[in-house]
């Protein structure tokens, strides 16, 4: 297991309305010290844009830019090499993209500050499940079988990690190679309301599973106490690190 996802396991999503409301919530870290990994999607990116962004990165924050780049393979390798000059640490594209459409994600990757940034693959959103899957998007089979199916697909394309509920981190990483990264949305705690996700997973069971990097918002970022919210399941898995 790497350093950083030792030390940085849990990433922040900030599902904020725009800029005056995410840097309110970042002010709960001191300038001075290390910074949490955080996510940003669509809303908040469309409302601050790629400034905003490089800027947070400069202040010494990883990033994960969630925008699940979706297209014909030269378009989204076009998006990902102008979204690379972010230096952001992780991309999404969906992997129902296909293998071709994936593989030039990668190769589009500029390499900022001698690393390249990081792409990862959508297998199934966690506010999908079985019913959605079958008889609105058409796909059949269950629903391991069609994340393992995108994950295999993404980990041959040379993605380096895929999005998926903690459901299916362990299956992932045995058809894939335990290197292959599992970066594990749909967290709740326990006794949590699970709002508009389907295959939720508390923080332990997530990291007993395998996951490297768990995406948490509203636990979090709706709390009284946002930053003690942060420690507390931080220390949790800590705890479920050391029994593994």
């Amino acid at each position: 297991m790497s350093k950083t996802t030792t030390e940085h396991p849990i990433i922040i999503a900030l599902d904020f309305p725009g800029a005056p409301q995410a840097e309110i919530f970042l002010n709960h870290w001191d300038k001075n010290e290390a910074k949490p990994f955080i996510k940003i999607g669509y809303q908040l990116f469309f409302q601050v844009g790629p400034s905003w962004v490089a800027k947070r990165k400069e202040e010494g924050y990883s990033i994960f830019l969630d925008l699940k780049l979706h297209d014909i393979p030269n378009t989204v390798a076009k998006g990902v090499e102008s979204l690379s000059r972010l230096g952001v640490d992780f991309l999404t594209v969906h992997a129902g993209g296909g293998q071709a459409m994936m593989q030039k994600a990668v190769e589009a990757a500029i390499p900022s500050a001698g690393s390249p940034m990081k792409i990862l693959g959508v297998t199934q959103l966690t506010s999908t499940d079985q019913q959605v899957l079958n008889k609105e998007i058409g796909i059949q089979g269950s629903m391991e079988e069609t994340v393992i199916r995108y994950a295999q697909l993404a980990y041959q394309s040379g993605v380096h990690g895929v999005i998926c509920s903690g459901q299916e981190v362990k299956m992932v990483k045995q058809s894939t190679a335990p290197s292959f990264l599992a970066v594990t949305p749909g967290i709740r705690l326990i006794g949590s309301d699970t709002q508009d996700q389907k295959r939720v997973v508390t923080p332990r069971s997530a990291i007993e599973a395998g996951a490297d990097y768990l995406v948490m918002g509203r636990p979090i970022t709706q709390q009284k106490d946002p930053r003690q919210a942060y420690e507390n399941i931080l220390n949790e898995i800590r705890h479920a690190r050391r029994e593994q």
